[in-house]
């Protein structure tokens, strides 16, 4: 959420930030609302300031006293028309939360103009795409693929988008999250077990809510969501909470199965292990002071970025223009993998900062030591890393001529054996 003073202060600044995101939202009705709420409210509190200066003067009087009795009835009088005010305030108050709620993160200064992925900017490019497997092709149609990764029977089970990962296929799962969550914790990552379950208010806390109401899967009749990624229960564990100012910056990461509706997304660029309604991801998150913002943006997508080159797998990095970049993020870096098999970049990882969007909807600061008063923390959060690209991009790179997949030497120690066989 935004701080209330720059939308009336600065509301152009505000203006700039849903033009750059070319997002659809009239920014004059959310200011109508606001200036509605704040008369109203003012009113309310004059009528208050009235109520409490006729209750002092009743104190002075004789009660019964003639000047008493006609006090007494214009206190009911005005107590009556508090008790009206208040009911209509507490309606448009209402109104003015969901308001606020609607209104953009503001992009960093650094976020470059742009509507689409093609206006995103390449900063870097690691590994070479070039030596990858010469025998490379896209994964599913690998000979014996659907043996390990069983897509038909798992749609049978639950719908598409869900497969079985069958004998050496699920233990190359567990052994990527296994190195994900052993390489965070190396890297000072602190590792967390979350519930894979939350409420309406850390989905909105987060910004998912309500942004994104159609890409996740709702319970009922308990109303609860899924998580779409650990950054929702992880960032919520400090919430309505103050932070010992010492301990930032707070780092933490955690494994969860991620679960994604995917509205609308079909296609030949979402085949096989490119796009599925549930996955496994290990994500990394840190409750940041906000002079150290971007320092430890930078640090947390290195580490990240470490994980691809510790898989020897080509990749690019992406600042990702105002259109491309998500409702509730000021900056976001996407980390791409190079898949041989289509000859195309997979996402693996979104590097963000949300600066203070994301805690001020969920109120997590930190108590300033040099003035004695709360504030807000930054949050950010990325990828390290999510599975099924990551797992994609193995298959296709390392494929060999008899058939089986070369595993990385980071990776040997977690699967075991030198080669995944399809046989």
């Amino acid at each position: 959420m935004l701080d209330p003073r720059l939308l009336r202060e600065s509301p152009d600044t505000v203006r700039a930030a849903i033009a750059k995101k070319h997002l659809d939202l009239d920014l004059d009705a959310v200011l109508a609302i606001d200036t509605a709420w704040r008369t109203q409210l003012a009113e309310v509190e004059q009528l208050r300031s009235k109520q409490k200066a006729a209750n002092n003067e009743m104190v002075a009087l004789r009660k019964g006293s003639p000047e008493f009795l006609a006090k007494v009835q214009e206190m009911k009088a005005v107590s009556a028309e508090v008790k009206a005010r208040e009911e209509g305030l507490k309606g448009l108050e209402e109104k003015w939360q969901q308001a606020m709620l609607t209104l953009p993160n503001i992009p960093h200064a650094t976020v470059p103009a742009g509507r689409t992925p093609e206006d995103n900017q390449i900063c870097a490019t690691q590994g070479d795409v070039a030596a990858v497997s010469a025998l490379a092709v896209p994964h599913w149609e690998i000979p014996g693929f659907e043996r390990l990764f069983d897509f038909a029977r798992g749609a049978k089970v639950t719908g598409a988008g869900f497969p079985f990962y069958v004998g050496d296929g699920a233990r190359l799962v567990r052994a990527l999250v296994q190195f994900f969550l052993h390489e965070g914790v190396a890297a000072g990552y602190t590792e967390v077990n979350p519930p894979i379950l939350v409420n309406a208010a850390s989905a909105t806390a987060v910004g998912q809510l309500p942004d994104k109401e159609g890409m996740m899967y709702e319970t009922t009749p308990d109303h609860l969501y899924a998580v779409p990624t650990a950054e929702t229960p992880l960032t919520n564990f400090f919430r309505d909470e103050i932070v010992d100012e010492a301990s930032l910056p707070v780092c933490r990461c955690a494994y969860t199965p991620c679960f994604r509706r995917e509205a609308g997304s079909y296609g030949k660029d979402v085949r096989g292990l490119n796009r599925l309604h549930q996955f496994d991801k290990v994500e990394l998150l840190k409750w940041v002071h906000p002079s150290q913002s971007y320092a430890e943006l930078e640090k947390l997508r290195l580490d990240a970025e470490r994980l691809l080159q510790k898989l020897e797998l080509p990749y690019h990095v992406l600042l990702m223009c105002g259109g491309d970049m998500g409702f509730a993020q000021a900056k976001k870096d996407d980390l791409e993998v190079w898949a041989a098999g289509p000859k195309r970049w997979l996402e693996v990882s979104s590097c963000s900062n949300f600066e203070a969007f994301q805690a001020r909807r969920a109120q997590i600061r930190f108590r300033n030591t040099a003035t004695g008063k709360p504030e807000l923390v930054h949050t950010l959060n990325g990828s390290g890393l999510a599975v099924p690209r990551v797992l994609a991009a193995l298959l296709e790179n390392n494929l060999q001529a008899d058939g089986r997949v070369k595993i990385p030497a980071a990776l040997v120690p977690y699967f075991g054996k030198e080669y995944l066989s399809f046989q």
